[in-house]
């Protein structure tokens, strides 16, 4: 199966918020809402989607700013990275206490979505990626060309690397990447050129 991935670059960080559907349905997953819920419940209205969870990567506030506003519409439970909760929970504008949990060897089905989850930390303490038919949602862990920030509070390039790594292991290598922000790339084109995976050449 396939599914039918839109990114939404939203906010002053420009930060990539995705809305999954798999193919002929009328149910969306939104990954990641930025600051923006309006611009996300219009995509679900042109495209007439009805929401029917909402996946967080981690904690920081450029990635839960709309969590609080879509999660008011009827059957769209949030299922955070277990490890940054209190992200989402104590985010000052928005606070919100997520309906589930998840960690590294959970699996969520959502919207007719079947989400395998990894424990990727290193840009923060309990970052999670999310994986889907050929797709992982992997927040700010890698980017095309790049990888994620260490010098915020848990934050640890090793520990990145590992999760880079981890990736890489367990996922094939045409697996697309839908980053947190920029463009989407693959497992095995960071692999191969990303100056910052030298090590895991």
């Amino acid at each position: 199966m396939t599914i039918e991935v839109v990114s939404l670059p939203l906010g002053a960080y420009e930060t990539n918020c995705y809305v999954v559907t798999p193919p002929g349905s009328g149910d969306a997953v939104v990954i990641d809402p930025g600051d923006d819920a309006p611009a996300v419940r219009r995509v679900l209205a042109d495209r007439g989607l009805t929401l029917r969870g909402i996946l967080v990567t981690h904690g920081h506030l450029d990635h839960v700013g709309a969590v609080r506003d879509l999660a008011g519409d009827p059957g769209s439970e949030v299922c955070m990275a277990r490890g940054d909760a209190d992200g989402l929970r104590g985010f000052a504008p928005a606070p919100y206490e997520p309906d589930h949990l998840v960690g590294g060897g959970d699996e969520v089905d959502v919207g007719g979505v079947h989400f395998r989850v990894l424990d990727v930390p290193g840009h923060t303490a309990g970052s999670v990626a999310y994986a889907a038919n050929g797709v992982v949602f992997c927040g700010d862990v890698l980017f095309a060309g790049s990888v994620g920030r260490t010098d915020l509070p848990g934050g640890n390039a090793e520990t990145l690397l590992a999760s880079i790594d981890l990736l890489m292991r367990e996922l094939p290598p045409d697996t697309v990447v839908a980053s947190g922000h920029g463009p989407a790339t693959t497992l095995a084109r960071e692999r191969a050129g990303n100056p910052y995976l030298a090590s895991l050449r």
